[in-house]
């Protein structure tokens, strides 16, 4: 087998291997007289029909999956002979395909890049810090009481907090719009997912009223032929609701799967799970902090064909979050410039995270490991049964680990940058990060 490589950009290899005539026509011997002893044709009886005849009927589509067997395990051995790995499957292009003559084809793939990481520690690193106060925990129980609000019909004017049940319709100079139209709308008075005047002219409605709402479409509307339109809506007032918070008992606690008898055993149960949000946000906000300025350090080209794997990960992502898992929706309606972006940044991390743990032969460590599965257990009726479930399980064992792996490169990072904290309260410490971060894709790590 001869081969021969060429360079056509950073990643992309062209590969031309020459396949030995006699090594494709002797498994083409081998595969004709194997058929000979099993094939069934009329006029012969089984184990006898002449070569010739099964040449002439079947040897065409014999050579054609001896070819592409010999192409499969001629291109892997040429790979390891070159010392390449391929990021991707190869295009093939046949040059000579003949019986009696070499077999020769151009493999086009690309390979992984060649990383070398850049000096972590002159990085400047803004590391945010929280604490939950008494007034955090307060306004939490207030709005777990809010989602549990009990709606009683009244007579009364609409006021504020109040909810009104509304049919409606829109109008743009006299003509009715697409999607103006609504009934049995429920809109809570001063929760402002109206357009600006909306809610406005509901309050001190009754129910039964009939009245008119005019209002102006922002100028940053979502639909087009909306933006900065003049419109009015004939409405009328189903229904006024008051509401009624739940109180502070036994039942309502239960509501929420706490086993807390009084308030202040609530409040201990509440202030722990919103430890738990906490941590985990500001944890992920770190570690987005900390890729992207991996990612900037370390510029990388990264493979088309991981890319494209990685953009069909995303839209599956998205059909399954928008769309539900039984939903008859197929993920490739959706743009591939959509994904291309973020996709391109989790596969970078995947490859710089990936050198990070080769050369610092960062490996698992059984406690992080333990301690990971032991949290992830809390959340749970029975937190033992969930730890057993884990070591049982070597697939979701496995899964643990490449978490804590990376959880170990962020540390290994840090531990070389230049981290500084910021006190934050909690309100801001669970909010998202205002800039969009590297994300990671823990299945790449």
């Amino acid at each position: 087998m001869q081969v021969s490589v060429e360079t056509k950009s950073a990643l992309e290899r062209q590969m031309t291997i020459t396949i030995p005539a006699d090594r494709i026509d002797n498994d083409v011997v081998k595969q004709v007289q194997q058929a000979a002893r099993n094939v069934r044709i009329d006029g012969f009886r089984p184990g006898k029909v002449p070569l010739k005849v099964v040449q002439k009927r079947y040897g065409a589509g014999i050579r054609q999956d001896v070819v592409g067997e010999a192409l499969q395990q001629s291109f892997y051995e040429a790979v390891q002979q070159e010392k390449l790995i391929p990021a991707g499957g190869p295009s093939i292009e046949m040059k000579t395909d003949e019986a009696g003559k070499d077999v020769e084809f151009v493999a086009t793939f690309e390979v992984y890049p060649e990383i070398s990481l850049a000096d972590f520690s002159e990085v400047e690193i803004s590391k945010e810090t929280a604490a939950i106060e008494d007034a955090d925990v307060d306004t939490m129980v207030e709005s777990l009481r809010k989602q549990q609000t009990e709606w009683t019909e009244s007579a009364e004017a609409a006021k504020d907090g109040d909810k009104v049940v509304l049919d409606f319709e829109g109008f743009i100079d006299g003509e009715a719009f697409e999607g103006g139209k609504g009934e049995g709308v429920d809109l809570v008075l001063g929760s402002n997912s109206m357009i600006p005047g909306f809610e406005e002219a509901v309050l001190g409605k009754k129910a039964g009223e009939a009245f008119d709402i005019e209002v102006t479409f922002p100028e940053d509307y979502q639909a087009e032929n909306l933006k900065g339109k003049a419109a009015v809506f004939k409405a009328t007032a189903t229904a006024v609701n008051n509401p009624a918070l739940p109180e502070l008992n036994e039942a309502f606690f239960l509501k929420f799967g706490m086993e807390s008898a009084d308030l202040e055993g609530f409040k201990a149960d509440v202030q722990k799970n919103m430890s738990r949000e906490m941590d985990q946000a500001l944890k992920g906000k770190l570690k987005d902090q900390v890729f992207a300025k991996l990612i900037e350090l370390n510029a990388i080209e990264v493979p088309t064909a991981l890319v494209d794997s990685e953009i069909d990960n995303l839209r599956k992502q998205a059909v399954q979050q928008y769309g539900g898992e039984g939903a008859n929706l197929d993920f490739n309606m959706l743009p591939k410039e959509m994904f291309t972006d973020q996709a391109k940044r989790r596969v970078s991390v995947g490859l710089l995270v990936q050198e990070i743990i080769k050369v610092n032969e960062i490996n698992a460590e059984d406690d992080r490991v333990r301690s990971t599965i032991e949290e992830m257990a809390q959340t749970y009726q029975d937190p033992q049964e969930v730890i057993d479930y884990y070591y049982g399980n070597e697939e979701m064992l496995s899964q643990v680990k490449s978490l804590v792996i990376e959880d170990q490169v962020i540390d290994h990072l840090l531990g070389s940058a230049k981290v500084s904290e910021t006190a934050v309260s909690y309100e801001d410490a669970i909010k998202p990060a205002a800039q969009p971060q590297a994300e990671e894709a823990a299945e790449e790590a």
